[in-house]
């Protein structure tokens, strides 16, 4: 079972995110075979931008075992997070972010998340790495969907995931591939 686990940072924490950075990734080092996605998502795409939150999508075998991630994880442990959004993910394309090959020079890469049960379906597009349906726990409620796209900007990527009713709101985010940085020898 997939898992959606999205830690929006409290403002302030990056200094506290940079010290336990090694142990994040320690953390990150026992599940590396069972990720879908991961990466933080950052306030721009410039080399000056900071961290704004941590994405990962991961296939565990229960939601015991995705709590655990969730909450077990260093930078939650120590309050980096103002929030966690945890839900079951259905993987409507059933690839990870390592098999996407149609990247386009110049085009930023953004987590799309567009929560409302009415939201219709996503717009065809190439520029879509990971999309999926996100779940209650239970695996039965829908609670919207949620895609990894590459775009030009934060609202081509937003309209990739249009949302219905009165109910739904779509919040883009710029985003980057994640994993453990190299480590010089």
């Amino acid at each position: 079972m997939e898992y959606f686990v999205y830690g929006r940072d409290r403002p302030g924490t990056f200094g506290l995110k940079v010290r336990l950075s090694e142990e994040h990734w320690s953390f990150m080092d026992g599940y590396a075979e069972l990720l879908v996605a991961r990466g933080p998502t950052m306030t721009g795409h410039d080399d000056g931008a900071e961290p704004t939150g941590s994405l990962h999508i991961v296939d565990l075998p229960d939601t015991e075992a995705a709590r655990t991630f969730a909450y077990e994880e260093p930078y939650h442990r120590a309050g980096v997070f103002e929030s966690v959004l945890l839900c079951r993910f259905r993987n409507v394309l059933g690839r990870t972010m390592w098999e996407f090959t149609d990247a386009v020079d110049g085009y930023g890469r953004f987590l799309v998340i567009a929560m409302g049960e009415s939201a219709p379906a996503p717009i065809a597009s190439k520029h879509l790495i990971v999309y999926g349906e996100l779940l209650a726990l239970d695996g039965e409620t829908r609670l919207g969907r949620a895609a990894l796209v590459e775009a030009p900007d934060r609202e081509a990527a937003a309209a990739l995931l249009p949302v219905g009713g009165d109910d739904g709101r779509t919040e883009a985010h710029p985003w980057r591939f994640g994993g453990r940085p190299a480590q010089d020898p």
